[in-house]
């Protein structure tokens, strides 16, 4: 494995290490029922934070090529339908007729919403099995990671892109300036390069460490976004502070002219200043709390379990195989999970080897207790479970503090 020296962001040396969580599996590296009794290919998960940028990020990279067959998808969840119908008008706004690029589109979600409203759309996304998806809903994808050449040959064909934009794919990135000199490769003159990920403040703020494996390389301040900007000549010229997991932001570049930034991106400057982003103490408290969440969470299940309960995971999302792997939770607490992902159903979870069942389970099994491991659809899994509510059932939500609901 590579061990990373410097900040992925601004290259300043020597990240501080924070907290170290062991060995894990790729949190999407699901096992097949024939499997589960071999052993897992296991890598670090070590989290650094820049003290200079305020960048988090893991320390060690496991090897390249891990993500061209991939198992998430947004379509599942129906926030993120209406989350990308928005995002999509702001692209429109900003692109005109001309060409938006969606680097990570996935399944096509966000380009068939641009599609839907007369946009000129390409995606590129290295899994083949999302591509046919994409293609599917009759969008079309470039199946490639994005890199120099990749931006070469699109400029090439395509032509100069109006937008660039990239959602939750840009926190994956391992090496963050091979893909920028793409990036301004493949954008136009005066192109718009929107980028969408969760803001690492919020994540120190609701203690999100289980946002942190192995394909989210990194979790984005936006000091570590202007930084990283400034070596490519782009300004970031706008910032949106989004509810969605858990606390995101959508950030617009622009090359390097006459354009003003809004007073939302020196504002929230200050914000990630005054949490002290920049400070190892922040870290080392945020260390501390993520420890005293493991003990109480454990502690909490082993009561239920105690009462007789029968307790079930909602969601299989790569975050929740951080929290599980870390704090040991296995089939000794949770009898099964549940995800409304197909490509997910009939596995078991990497790591603890839980197995992943359709939501339907509920109904049949009948769960007293669902811990939710997708915390960031917490509102919309309650919705849809009013069923499972009226008959007494309650939801553990293990993050910021491990909390019972009805």
């Amino acid at each position: 494995m590579e061990r990373l020296e410097h900040c992925r962001a601004c290259l300043a040396p020597q990240p501080y290490l924070f907290l170290a969580m062991g060995d894990h599996p790729p949190a999407n590296m699901f096992v097949r029922p024939a499997e589960v009794g071999e052993t897992q290919p296991v890598f670090s998960l070590n989290t650094q934070a820049c003290l200079h940028c305020g960048l988090i990020q893991i320390a060690d990279q496991i090897p390249a090529d891990f993500f061209r067959h991939y198992l998430y998808v947004p379509s599942g969840a129906t926030t993120m339908h209406r989350h990308f119908g928005e995002l999509a008008e702001t692209l429109k706004q900003h692109a005109g007729d001309g060409l938006i690029v969606d680097i990570g589109c996935n399944d096509g979600l966000l380009l068939k919403a641009c599609n839907d409203i007369g946009c000129k759309t390409l995606g590129i996304d290295p899994a083949a099995n999302l591509a046919e998806l994409a293609n599917a809903q009759g969008v079309e994808v470039h199946v490639a990671y994005f890199d120099p050449p990749t931006a070469a040959t699109l400029r090439n064909d395509r032509g100069a892109a109006k937008v660039i934009v990239t959602t939750n794919t840009f926190n994956h990135i391992g090496d963050l300036h091979y893909f920028m000199a793409g990036v301004v490769d493949l954008l136009d003159e005066d192109g718009t390069f929107v980028v969408e990920v969760p803001w690492a403040k919020e994540l120190l703020a609701r203690n999100e460490f289980d946002t942190v494996y192995q394909e989210h390389v990194s979790e984005f301040s936006l000091l570590s976004m202007v930084r990283l900007g400034e070596a490519f000549g782009l300004d970031v010229i706008d910032v949106q502070k989004l509810p969605i997991h858990g606390g995101s932001m959508r950030v617009f570049f622009r090359r390097k002219a006459n354009v003003t930034a809004t007073p939302a991106v020196q504002e929230m400057l200050s914000e990630e200043l005054e949490a002290g982003m920049l400070k190892a103490k922040t870290y080392d408290d945020f260390a501390d709390r993520v420890e005293q969440v493991g003990r109480d969470l454990i502690h909490m299940l082993a009561e239920l379990k105690g009462q007789g309960l029968k307790i079930a995971g909602y969601g299989a999302p790569a975050k929740g195989n951080t929290l599980l792997n870390y704090f040991g939770v296995g089939p000794n607490h949770l009898d099964f999970l549940v995800d409304r992902n197909p490509l997910k159903q009939g596995l078991f979870s990497p790591g603890m080897k839980i197995e992943v069942r359709s939501p339907e389970a509920i109904e049949t099994e009948r769960p007293d207790i669902l811990m939710v491991l997708a915390w960031n659809f917490l509102d919309e899994i309650r919705e849809q479970q009013a069923e499972f509510t009226s008959r007494g059932g309650r939801f553990l939500v293990p993050l910021p503090q491990p909390v019972l609901m009805n």
